[in-house]
């Protein structure tokens, strides 16, 4: 169980600790976090609330343990890391456990982001060291008007300090997915985890205290985003931010300074339907992309733009897959569970009440009870509608209908978002020209968006990013380019 056996360190009383300096702490401040299990909308977990003078004091080891981190041979940094991606799976119920009562991610999705989670420490590991341990050799008299009297040698180096800052969504794979690349390259790695999902990453911090990794080089830090939020963005120490969420990413790109930024910040992901799609294979994509954790994915369908001519026939496909869908518990295993809070809730029923005043037809009858949002497909939506543009990040998916790839296409780039698209049909030349004319960070044919695997590139354009994550881009964001040259008295040449 969570906070237990393994675990009980991280906990005392009902109180979680934070992680600093090698130990688990109390804050100083005596006051703690609550966090609202989504279910049962009664406090599941507490955290504590960390005050800003701790934050200094974390920025203060992780400079000083980092410089030690930096001196450690490549092959021992990836040995600790497959010890950490083996103790995380190894003990994936009782985190598990914490996704399910503070996310109210479905207990096989729960158990499903552990093990892939350490899948992903331990790729990182092995691609670090592959990618790290090659450098450049270059010479002068490449370049017209130079003999070969300077050799170039140019390495990859650490930043220094990284901080990572995962969604509520994914708080333990997002938060590995800059971890491990920030710990291979070098670094030191301050983690601010979200309020919902904070303790599901303490509890995966600790599995990289129990690999043995130095005091100082790992910490993690909980509280109120209004009292260390902007403090931990705009802290002098931060060499570097790696940040998965919403429109606070642009926020704290406008205040971090000339320091490298990883974003991703969700998207309004279309789903492209021609003629001559397969139905039946959109239809099953759809409600992957569209329903699946209630829609709370970045890289969900956000909206379905299908040919008029095969509209109905696609609707009727989807209503009659929707209607199968289970509603319920997470601990049940149901496709749909509740949303992450209230506020979520409340934003999702405004767009479908807009919806609704507007004329759109609603497939399905409207049901909420608490955070519970049934499944709703939402048919002729309108541009008009808010519902064609804002991200829902619920169980709600909209249908507009069009009457050529072109219209598909500019509905899709008139969006702010550009994170990932998708289109069904059966000829490849046409798939290519709508995935080059999409101005989206990627473009899936004949599935729905995803995020994955985890060493594929994954960006977004416009206010859905900044910089390209995936295991090889993480790596090389977080370290720079460090040049030496030799400079010879006399040209010198290898004659062979």
């Amino acid at each position: 169980m969570a906070g237990t056996g393994v675990f009980a360190d991280v906990l005392e009383g009902d109180v979680y600790k934070y992680y600093a300096d090698g130990e688990w702490k109390k804050s100083s401040s005596g006051k703690s976090v609550a966090i609202i299990n989504p279910m049962t909308r009664k406090t599941q977990y507490k955290v504590q609330a960390c005050t800003q003078e701790e934050v200094n004091k974390v920025m203060e080891s992780a400079k000083t343990a980092q410089k030690s981190w930096a001196k450690t041979p490549l092959w021992k940094r990836a040995e600790l890391l497959h010890k950490a991606a083996a103790i995380l799976k190894e003990h994936k119920a009782p985190i598990a456990e914490c996704l399910v009562k503070e996310i109210a991610k479905p207990a096989k999705d729960a158990v499903t982001e552990v093990v892939r989670s350490g899948d992903l420490v331990s790729y990182t590991a092995e691609e670090g060291v592959r990618i790290l341990g090659e450098g450049k050799f270059l010479v002068s008299d490449s370049f017209p008007g130079n003999q070969r009297t300077k050799y170039c040698l140019t390495s990859k180096i650490p930043l220094g300090v990284i901080l990572a800052i995962p969604p509520f969504n994914y708080p333990v794979n997002l938060a590995v997915s800059k971890i491990a690349p920030a710990l291979i390259a070098g670094n030191s790695l301050v983690l601010k985890p979200p309020t919902q999902g904070a303790v599901s990453a303490l509890h995966m911090v600790h599995c990289f205290h129990l690999a043995g990794f130095p005091k100082g080089l790992i910490s993690c830090v909980t509280g109120k985003g209004s009292e260390i939020g902007d403090f931990l963005t705009m802290h002098p120490g931060v060499n570097c931010i790696s940040f998965t969420g919403g429109d606070t990413g642009i926020a704290i790109s406008k205040k971090a300074g000339m320091i490298p930024l990883q974003m991703e910040l969700g998207g309004k992901d279309a789903c492209i339907v021609l003629e001559d799609a397969d139905l039946d294979l959109v239809a099953a994509n759809i409600i992957k992309g569209g329903f699946s954790y209630s829609g709370q994915r970045c890289t969900a369908v956000k909206v379905v733009l299908v040919m008029e001519s095969v509209a109905d026939l696609l609707v009727e496909k989807v209503k009659a897959k929707v209607a199968k869908l289970t509603v319920g518990a997470p601990e049940d295993d149901c496709d749909i569970t509740p949303v992450v809070s209230e506020s979520s809730a409340n934003f999702i029923e405004g767009l479908v009440k807009d919806a609704k005043e507007k004329g759109a037809t609603f497939c399905q009858e409207y049901k909420r009870d608490g955070n519970l949002i049934w499944p709703l497909l939402l048919d002729n939506v309108r541009p008009d509608m808010r519902i064609a543009w804002e991200e829902p990040f619920g169980p709600v998916l909209p249908v507009i209908r069009i009457n050529s790839a072109e219209e598909g296409i500019h509905h899709c780039n008139a969006s702010n978002f550009g994170l990932q698209g998708c289109v069904f049909t059966k000829d490849v030349n046409k798939a290519i020209l709508i995935s080059d004319a999409m101005e989206t960070g990627t473009v899936q044919i004949n599935s729905a968006p995803a995020r994955g695997p985890d060493h594929f590139p994954f960006q977004g354009l416009k206010d859905s990013g900044i910089g390209s994550q995936g295991v090889t881009n993480s790596i090389n964001m977080m370290t720079k380019i460090k040049t030496t040259v030799i400079n010879l008295p006399t040209p010198s040449y290898t004659m062979g």
